[in-house]
């Protein structure tokens, strides 16, 4: 009986070790992303700079910074960089931006400034492989359709650049479609705030990294208040992987988690 028991527990740990598999940090893979840190949604600076806009894009250039961002779609499918599903906090509007047309997005403005919502084309305009990017897709749904419109437009894009997701399901079609790209799987405690039994599920999964034998990813984002949780520090200690801490906001949490983080995700701070 005790052998039996013995080699479950062996068989358990085997799949477990399995399930939350990651590629392993290789300097020459990832070379052009090392020795930056990333402005969170630019280099913003509250309602003055507002996040995700073309002001803070390029003042994060100034500084030297690479680049975090999001990328969801329009109505009519049009790649925009913006962070939240609806248009309230940012804009003022009681809608969500799958809501809206391009057209209409355009004409909208961040907080109370000139600002507006950029369409992807105009972030790699102006970036033009001067620092390197990290593009969170958010996508959550129809991902064949959503991926196959706007991977083309990186794919034009001559810059250094990677993508990342909660969604395992875009790293999937990544990994099939564009196995050249470098992806990650971004992770925290709960995706879900508010999940359903379904989506509670997906919560534990994702914060477990036990997709990670569907997507192979090429790194871990992690939200870095959760680091200490048991897969993230396991996949780390085994399989060294590339790990990205978010979203980090005064020195003294970087100095702190230098050791389970190599690359640095960050905001509200002059990083060093």
């Amino acid at each position: 009986m005790l052998i039996i028991i013995i080699i479950i527990l062996v068989l358990v740990v085997i799949i477990y070790l399995y399930l939350i598999k990651a590629k392993s940090f290789n300097r020459e893979h990832y070379k052009d992303f090392l020795d930056s840190f990333y402005a969170h949604r630019g280099l913003h600076q509250g309602r003055r700079i507002p996040e995700n806009s073309l002001k803070a894009f390029h003042l994060a250039l100034e500084k030297g910074y690479g680049i975090e961002l999001d990328v969801r779609l329009t109505k009519d499918g049009v790649p925009v960089v913006f962070h939240d599903d609806d248009l309230k906090r940012m804009c003022g509007i009681d809608k969500d931006v799958i809501e809206l047309s391009y057209e209409e997005i355009k004409a909208l403005r961040l907080y109370d400034t000139d600002e507006r919502i950029p369409h992807l084309q105009e972030v790699l305009d102006l970036v033009d492989g001067k620092v390197p990017l990290i593009v969170e897709l958010k996508i959550f749904d129809d991902e064949k359709n959503q991926c196959k419109i706007i991977a083309p437009c990186l794919d034009r894009y001559k810059g250094v650049y990677c993508i990342e997701s909660f969604n395992p399901r875009v790293l999937i079609w990544y990994k099939k479609h564009r196995p050249h790209v470098i992806r990650g799987q971004l992770a925290t405690k709960n995706v879900y705030d508010n999940p359903n039994l379904k989506e509670r599920l997906i919560n534990l999964l994702l914060r477990n990294l036990m997709l990670n034998f569907l997507t192979e990813p090429d790194f871990i984002a992690y939200n870095y208040k959760y680091s200490h949780f048991f897969s993230f520090t396991l996949c780390r200690l085994v399989y060294r992987p590339l790990t990205i801490a978010y979203t980090i906001t005064s020195q003294k949490q970087l100095d702190r988690y230098r050791k389970r983080f190599q690359l640095f995700i960050f905001e509200n701070f002059t990083p060093r």
